[in-house]
């Protein structure tokens, strides 16, 4: 096993939460509000809960991610990039299909977080790159 970097990880992952708030707050809240049919946050008593199991599926990722990174000895920024559109490709992108194609939502809903959680591991992989 490689050896990790908590402090990358721990950056990385406070990095891809801000960027999800940013994303699914004023960026593009009203969109995926209409695209999915729901109210952003409209149950105000599971938002902490809802907060903090994001964060810890984040610091998971971003644990993951920095394994990779080690496997594969992808130490510069490009090269972490290119790991991270690989997994990006091959296990989120694929795999989010499902709510097209058996959950009914739009396209465009694929899309919109689809290219959230690409541009989510591209950001963990320039962190975790920068504080290898």
């Amino acid at each position: 096993m490689p050896a990790v970097n908590i402090t990358g990880v721990v950056a990385a992952a406070v990095a891809v939460f801000i960027f999800g708030w940013l994303w699914y707050g004023p960026l593009f809240g009203k969109t995926w509000e209409k695209l999915s049919g729901q109210k952003m946050g409209s149950d105000k008593s599971k938002m902490p809960q809802s907060l903090v199991t994001v964060f810890v599926g984040a610091l998971v990722t971003a644990y993951v991610l920095a394994v990779f990174l080690g496997l594969t000895g992808s130490t510069t920024l490009t090269a972490a990039v290119k790991v991270a559109f690989w997994a990006w490709l091959g296990f989120q992108a694929t795999l989010k299909l499902g709510v097209v194609l058996w959950e009914g939502k739009s396209w465009n809903f694929y899309f919109l977080n689809a290219a959230h959680d690409l541009i989510g591991l591209a950001l963990m992989a320039a962190v975790l790159s920068y504080l290898k």
